[in-house]
């Protein structure tokens, strides 16, 4: 029997569990409006750029078309009441990511990513994160500016505590820390000798300083020993410099340094989180259909991980040929998504039902 069975249903019954995912074929406001509050994990879209592509939706639903406005400011307006709706249905504890490109009109670059930003944030949307997705090749040969070869993610959320899973996101140390005939060396050859060196060297440090200063590099050499850390710096006043000026009002390590006279900063054996900058290539490896944007799976897979819980909702009010319902179903949560086009949707259905049957021996959803 196929864990995806029931892969497709109606938005009600992917929210209590009966479905794996729907697909609606509707507008993006008015679905939403529908939906019960409170009742997504997630929500990873890329709606359509401003003036940059036509989309295919049929003759009824072209006045509703989203991307054709005259000016960017109703565009903007339209975007920002769709993201308003969205958040009614959001869960306090969910996110939204939100892909987006910039249009040039008339030579002038209009900034629209920031233009939809700032007006979300007007309606009290956090921004938590603005990722640059750098495509790795440009598509335009322009003569007179330089190409552009990036978009933007934006992280929002509706509280200020929300789930986020970063230890599911981390990347693994290459390096590990390693003894010799001196004791534990950390991943980039730090063996705290130096450190022990300067403290009991220092003409600023006070004696209780000192020993504070060597108790903290004992622990954190413990730590090495352990396997909890993989490397480590230590600053020491008077022997290194701050790293974000010395002002204390300002920088919480240069407090740190007034106060106690030194401070360490610890890599963990968990790995590190990803920076935000992401280099990733847009096509997809899956590329059957005319869609003009692209929006590869692997832009999804950081965002689900760290901020839809397992088994949790996702939805995509622009879903488009199904990359985020596909990335969505691949890890084990359900998703709705929307759209306004059925060419769009049929070539969606097909993608998942086709990536259903390959990885039909995954455990059940539900």
């Amino acid at each position: 029997m196929s864990a995806y069975n029931n892969i497709f249903g109606t938005p009600s019954e992917v929210l209590s569990g009966l479905a794996a995912s729907s697909l609606v074929h509707g507008e993006a406001l008015s679905t939403l409006k529908s939906l019960p509050a409170e009742s997504v994990d997630c929500i990873i879209t890329s709606p359509p750029y401003w003036k940059q592509r036509e989309y295919e939706v049929s003759e009824y639903h072209s006045s509703l078309e989203l991307g054709n406005e005259d000016q960017p400011q109703q565009y903007v307006a339209k975007l920002a009441a769709i993201f308003h709706a969205a958040k009614r249905i959001l869960k306090p504890s969910g996110s939204l990511w939100l892909n987006i490109g910039d249009k040039y009109h008339n030579k002038n670059l209009m900034g629209m990513p920031w233009r939809v930003a700032l007006a979300m944030q007007d309606d009290g949307w956090i921004l938590r994160n603005d990722i640059i997705w750098d495509q790795m090749k440009g598509t335009q040969s322009p003569k007179d500016r330089l190409r552009d070869v990036y978009e933007h993610i934006f992280h929002f959320v509706k509280s200020q505590k929300y789930y986020y899973d970063s230890d599911s996101i981390r990347i693994k140390p290459d390096k590990l820390p390693s003894e010799n005939g001196n004791g534990i060396v950390s991943a980039t050859g730090v063996s705290g000798v130096k450190y022990k060196q300067q403290i009991a060297e220092s003409k600023v440090l006070s004696e209780m300083e000192k020993q504070k200063a060597l108790e903290a590099l004992e622990e954190t050499l413990g730590r090495l020993r352990n396997g909890e850390l993989v490397d480590f710096r230590m600053t020491i006043r008077g022997a290194q410099r701050t790293y974000h000026g010395e002002n204390g009002n300002i920088s919480g390590r240069a407090k740190e340094l007034e106060e106690r006279g030194f401070f360490i900063m610890k890599s963990s054996a968990k790995g590190y989180i990803p920076s935000d900058i992401w280099r990733i290539v847009p096509e997809d490896k899956w590329r059957k259909d005319t869609h003009c944007a692209v929006f590869p799976e692997e832009l999804l897979l950081n965002p689900i991980k760290a901020t839809c819980p397992n088994h949790g909702i996702i939805l995509d009010p622009f879903v488009g040929t199904g990359s985020s319902v596909a990335a969505a179903l691949r890890m084990q949560r359900r998703a709705v998504g929307i759209d306004l086009s059925e060419v769009y949707l049929a070539t969606a259905r097909k993608r998942i039902s086709e990536m259903a049957e390959r990885l039909n021996t995954l455990p059940l959803l539900f």
